[in-house]
């Protein structure tokens, strides 16, 4: 029960420091490699980097769910739904994060463009919503975010996504304003089963993290992941089924103080 409130604690004091609504990111792949996932295209890339949905081949639809240590009151929960077209790729998300007295959501609208074999680029106008219980009411505003990914050599790619550069203000009071974060990531592709993607996180206010994740694609359907980002110290591990349509991605990662945090997504490509 203290270790509970504790945590509770925390979180709501580290809103003394924000105005809140950070870019969490989604999907159980892309946390169990240590949210090491600026140059992974994929579904989830409408969260953690735009340009990665240019890679899509067909329309796709996830959802995602985890439980920050444990705890009801910090539940994350997305939804995504991308379509590729000839023109490129559209793709819609949302995301909320908390309970009924304190929550954070976000819509985004992203769009995605490949420009040759090598490069690709994407960004997202966000919508987003803070409640604050019954005293403090609600609060809205807009941002946008964008990146691009380009294969550097044969392997070897990088990826740059930039989060609310526009600083967008939540409230007058205090000069609160959702963080500005930039992300920045390098990824290796040892063979067509193995690759190794590294990066670095930057919120302007807040000290930079490394972020580091494995993936080894043992069998076709099979996938097992890991990775850890640091300040603060966090390890994760993950698996991922792919059964024709339908690919569901599991991950736990632990923190030291705080303890663990299970997620589950489930993709279903509609061909």
């Amino acid at each position: 029960m203290i270790k509970r409130l504790s945590v509770i604690l925390l979180f709501f004091n580290s809103l003394n420091g924000n105005a809140g609504n950070e870019n969490t990111g989604g999907a159980a792949s892309s946390s169990a490699l240590g949210g090491a996932s600026v140059c992974v295209s994929n579904l989830w890339s409408v969260q953690n980097n735009q340009a990665g949905l240019a890679n899509l081949k067909t329309m796709e639809f996830g959802i995602f769910s985890e439980r920050r240590y444990l705890l009801q009151q910090l539940s994350n929960n997305s939804a995504a739904f991308a379509m590729p077209t000839k023109l490129g790729t559209f793709a819609l998300n949302f995301s909320r994060f908390g309970y009924t007295h304190y929550n954070e959501s976000k819509y985004g609208l992203a769009y995605a463009k490949a420009f040759g074999k090598n490069f690709s680029a994407g960004m997202q106008i966000d919508y987003l919503t803070m409640h604050l219980g019954d005293i403090y009411g609600n609060r809205s505003t807009f941002s946008i975010e964008a990146g691009i990914q380009a294969n550097i050599v044969k392997g070897l790619s990088v990826g740059v996504h930039i989060y609310n550069p526009n600083r967008a203000k939540t409230a007058t009071y205090n000069n609160e304003r959702v963080p500005s974060i930039m992300r920045l990531g390098l990824k290796y592709d040892f063979s067509k089963k193995v690759f190794w993607s590294v990066e670095t996180e930057k919120d302007i206010d807040h000290k930079a993290v490394f972020k580091s994740g494995v993936e080894y694609h043992i069998i076709k359907e099979f996938y097992i992941r890991g990775g850890f980002s640091t300040n603060p110290m966090v390890s994760s591990f993950g698996f991922g089924l792919e059964l024709q349509k339908i690919k569901l991605d599991f991950y736990n990662s632990f923190h030291p103080q705080l303890g663990y945090t299970p997620g589950l997504s489930m993709n279903y490509k509609i061909k």
